[in-house]
């Protein structure tokens, strides 16, 4: 299923539910069923795997200990029979809103003790939202079959090459925008800036064996996601990358811990946490042993996407290590005491990428007093303006900010990347030559006019600038004005500076001026022929080129084809 199949499916389902839930929670339930379906396939494959017949299946039971401690065992849960997913289907009109919340309740009971972390509480958003399906068991029993009907088709194998529950709530918050909130664009970075983001990261941790990765407001885990995925193309070995999560929002959190499991994740791999991000910092430990749970957190990547301009209690935090070198951020906007919580957490040969508010690159005061310091200190080392409007729910400029633990230069790349983009809606979207194009200057740290510029760190201190990071002060990304000539307007004739202006042209085909135009000695010349195009293609140079050039890619066109950005179909 592609992905304009499954959103279609989405949207039909969504509209027979509107008159049950609010169209903003609806996300709640679909997400969480198929969380619940994916884990009951897991267990049958497992099952299979193991020799397990028909006559097995049906033996599932919970009372059978050692049958449950084994799947435990190997996968951190159990779900008897009477309980999966595929045992629902099959009821058709036995089936009851009860069996539901008997099996969630029996899941909570079976997680093995070692992946309490990971699975514990993971289905409460969908347990306790069961009555707002309607006002009567038989209601909410028929929402549910439906609902169950729809998530039958999704596909969930791990083979589809987009993340399906990513895809499933960007598309639901895109829709759903106007109940959703402003709120909705802080907890989900669309795909084309993780897409952005994890190729600068994975660049820098080419040939490392282990690699630990860190998203300190995972919001639904799509951008940790990404970070992974790129950094396993180059590794190789998917199973050598940690993941570690912090999300303040319950629901949403549980929304992180689904898709990293639901993306073939080792659970040992997987460490996850539902806490306040600037008041609760790692480390945490287990009571029961601290000593040995103690784990300081210092990691090899780091990503956030944290809310922007957050009022916070920044009240004794200059005692915190995170801040304590650097500053405090103003309690109005949180958005630098998201950075320096980042930043602390990275290793010495680590890199960083966080998406901020335009304003933290020039705004004043204990914001001002950070960035000094961040420059000063080398810290800071590339900055990336966004095109606006290109989260959902806010139509506010952005800026993905790079930084470093250590490194040796001191230089700051300023990329402008707000002119390229596509319309899509209400939204702006990144294209692949977008991403590709910050890309490339950003790991060759290229200066590119008009685009980007690598600028001295005496340049930022200086009087002109005083730390200001304002984009527009280093990169000149402004449309030239048109300009016309009047005379060759009113009399004729080519201005000389438009032919010159061709450069490139003449030096690839460096006898072809001169058989095209009539030079007097004035500023203007006269085309010699009355098609100029007919010319140009007939030309001996510009035929030779053509031929070399149809020789070259002889046999290429059968491998070319245009794929949908939208919905990764083949057109």
């Amino acid at each position: 299923m592609n992905k304009q199949q499954l959103a279609s499916k989405i949207w039909e389902s969504a509209n027979q539910m509107r008159s049950k839930i609010e169209a903003n929670e609806y996300k709640d339930y679909i997400l969480g069923f198929i969380f619940y379906k994916y884990l009951s396939d897991k267990l049958m494959e497992f099952a299979t795997a193991e020799g397990f017949t028909n006559k097995d299946f049906s033996a599932l039971i919970e009372d059978d200990a050692e049958t449950v401690d084994h799947f435990k065992s190997n996968l951190g849960y159990f779900i008897a029979r009477k309980h999966l997913f595929s045992t629902w289907l099959d009821q058709t009109s036995d089936f009851d809103v009860a069996d539901v919340r008997e099996a969630l309740s029996a899941f909570s009971r079976l997680i093995h003790p070692n992946h309490k972390r990971l699975f514990e509480g993971i289905f409460k958003t969908l347990e306790t939202g069961l009555s707002k399906l309607g006002d009567t068991a038989p209601k909410q029993t028929k929402a549910i079959s439906e609902l169950l009907q729809l998530i039958k088709d999704i596909p969930m194998d791990g083979k589809q090459g987009y993340d399906v529950l990513g895809f499933i709530y960007e598309y639901l918050i895109g829709m759903f925008a106007a109940n959703a909130g402003k709120k909705a664009g802080e907890f989900y970075t669309p795909h084309e800036v993780s897409v952005l983001m994890s190729e600068v990261i994975a660049h820098h941790l080419t040939d490392r064996e282990t690699i630990q990765i860190y998203d300190s407001t995972s919001g639904s885990g799509s951008l940790l996601l990404n970070i992974g995925q790129a950094i396993a193309k180059r590794m190789g070995d998917k199973d050598s990358i940690k993941y570690y999560a912090q999300e303040l929002k319950e629901n949403t959190y549980n929304l992180t811990r689904m898709n990293l499991v639901m993306r073939g994740i080792l659970p040992n791999n997987i460490v996850t946490r539902n806490a306040d991000t600037l008041e609760d910092d790692w480390p945490y430990f287990d009571d029961q042993d601290p000593v040995n749970s103690y784990n300081p957190l210092y990691l090899d990547a780091v990503v956030s996407n944290p809310p922007y301009s957050q009022k916070w209690d920044p009240q004794h935090k200059d005692a915190d290590p995170r801040y304590a070198r650097f500053g405090v951020a103003p309690k109005s906007k949180a958005d630098y005491a998201f950075l320096l919580h980042d930043l602390y957490h990275l290793k010495p040969n680590g890199i960083m990428a966080i998406v901020l508010p335009h304003g933290v690159l020039f705004r004043g005061g204990e914001e001002g007093v950070i960035r000094k310091q961040l420059i000063e200190n080398d810290h800071l080392e590339t900055i990336i303006g966004l095109p606006s409007n290109i989260f959902f729910g806010t139509g506010i400029p952005t800026v993905i900010l790079v930084l470093r633990q250590k490194r040796k230069g001191s230089d700051v790349l300023f990329v402008d990347g707000s002119k390229g983009f596509a319309k899509e809606g209400k939204n702006n979207k990144l294209r692949a030559c977008d991403i590709k194009k910050i890309t490339d200057v950003v790991i060759a740290r290229a200066t590119v006019p008009g685009f980007s510029r690598l600028v001295p760190k005496t340049e930022l201190q200086g009087e002109a600038n005083d730390y200001n990071l304002n984009i527009p002060r280093y990169v000149d990304s402004s449309e030239p004005l048109e300009s016309w000539d009047l005379y060759a307007s009113m009399f004729g004739g080519i201005p000389l500076s438009e032919l010159d202006a061709l450069a490139d042209f003449w030096k690839a085909f460096p006898n072809l001026r001169a058989p095209l135009f009539t030079l007097d000695g004035t500023p203007y010349a006269q085309p010699k022929a009355d098609d100029l195009a007919a010319a140009v293609r007939q030309h001996p140079d510009v035929i030779k080129f053509d031929l070399a050039f149809t020789r070259a890619f002889d046999g290429f066109k059968p491998w070319l084809h245009i794929v949908d950005p939208k919905f990764e179909t083949v057109v």
